[in-house]
């Protein structure tokens, strides 16, 4: 009886271990294929994260803007309304940009009464704000250096401000070159990102644009020197607004200053002010444009006031590490701001500039008729002739070349 107590003993207790064997090892089993399962998610995972590529931004800037006196007259007559001035912008292809920038050559006080003919006669202008919803689906930033800005007085400039940031659009520059705190300013422009999966994105990119009146004074050296601690971090466009009117090309006062803003930071010089079309120079392998000439403006007497050209300048990132451009367009994210703090957190995330080029191409207007709009191919050539462009692109120095 006893040894077959201790079989029947010894057999539970061999089937007991195997039970407890096999649930050890069923528990082991699943675990580590609940690891290697999770490990490989977590790779495929990391694996699927798409990296930068690299980025792009169209851009179109324009001589200067101006929506009162006899355009206003114009607008007011037609059924357009507000729209009318821009009524033909669409020959321009603005799907075909990420952002245009121009110069508005009037500040918006609301409720200014005074009629056209007051307004020639003292050249003190005004542009109603209710143009401003109609600007906002073209323009995204404006520059306020120029000789009118401030012909409603301080307060009309900042009420002109207000009005800007109120229509989501962006502003940088001063009614006086004096104020160097005022001369640069970060904005934020949209960029084409393409990243390593073949997926696309927008992005957003900073952009130093600084801008100068000189029409009544000399800007001082040092408002283009301030351009100095935009340079080393980041792409900076100077529109400067200075220089004799109604002539084809510059004097030796306003040559000097644009060569200077190159020489004090500036990837290119495109200026405005005196409503005809300028020459053009490569300066050290980067462009200076003198003058655009009217983008949008009243005169109608000849057709050196009517035409104009616009510059349109391709950016595009180079070789740079993706992480660096990314942190570039985080940053950009925060710079539609005024006076917002881009500068800063470049300078204390210690970012080096990225690598970019910079393409040039000429997009010839004309608003002969009283409407902006695509121009002939007989003003595009005379244009060019004038601003001697080809000459000017076959001397730019890469980063700089034409499109």
């Amino acid at each position: 009886m006893k040894i077959r107590r201790k079989s029947k003993y010894k057999e539970i207790a061999i089937w007991f271990i195997t039970i407890i064997s096999g649930v050890l090892l069923l528990w082991y089993g699943y675990n580590l294929v609940h690891k290697q399962k999770h490990e490989t998610n977590q790779y495929v995972e990391e694996k699927k994260q798409p990296k930068i590529q690299n980025f792009s931004t169209k851009l179109l800037f324009t001589g200067n803007i101006y929506l009162s006196r006899y355009i206003n007259d114009w607008a007011m007559a037609s059924p357009l309304k507000y729209a009318y001035p821009f009524s033909r912008l669409n020959e321009l292809e603005r799907e075909n940009y990420n952002a245009w920038i121009g110069g508005l050559e009037c500040p918006m006080k609301a409720n200014f009464q005074q009629t056209s003919a007051q307004e020639d006669a003292t050249l003190t202008f005004n542009c109603s704000p209710n143009y401003l919803p109609e600007l906002a689906k073209w323009f995204n930033a404006v520059t306020l250096a120029n000789n009118h800005t401030d012909n409603q007085g301080e307060e009309g400039f900042q009420e002109t401000k207000q009005h800007l940031s109120g229509a989501g659009i962006q502003y940088f520059g001063y009614h006086d070159p004096r104020k160097v705190e005022d001369v640069c300013e970060v904005v934020s422009i949209q960029a084409d990102v393409n990243y390593d999966d073949g997926t696309k994105k927008t992005g957003k990119l900073p952009l130093a644009m600084c801008a100068w009146v000189g029409v009544f004074r000399i800007p001082p050296p040092e408002s283009a020197e301030v351009m100095k601690k935009y340079s080393p971090y980041m792409p900076v466009i100077a529109m400067p607004h200075m220089g004799k009117e109604y002539v084809a090309s510059p004097d030796e006062i306003k040559t000097n200053f644009y060569r200077s803003l190159i020489d004090n930071g500036a990837d290119m010089v495109l200026g405005d002010h005196p409503h005809w079309v300028q020459t053009t120079e490569s300066y050290k392998g980067h462009l200076i444009v003198y003058s655009m000439g009217n983008f949008m403006f009243d005169q109608q007497y000849n057709n050196e006031v009517t035409r104009s050209a616009a510059i349109k300048v391709i950016i595009d990132s180079a070789q740079n590490d993706s992480s660096l451009i990314e942190k570039w367009l985080e940053i950009g994210k925060s710079c539609d701001e005024f006076k917002d703090n881009c500068l800063e957190q470049a300078i204390n995330q210690n970012l080096p500039k990225l690598n970019l080029t910079y393409k040039f191409d000429v997009i010839a207007t004309d608003n002969a008729g009283k409407i902006t709009h695509l121009a002939s191919e007989a003003t595009k050539k005379s244009i060019l002739q004038r601003m001697n462009w080809q000459d000017t692109m076959s001397k730019l120095v890469n980063p700089y070349q034409k499109l």
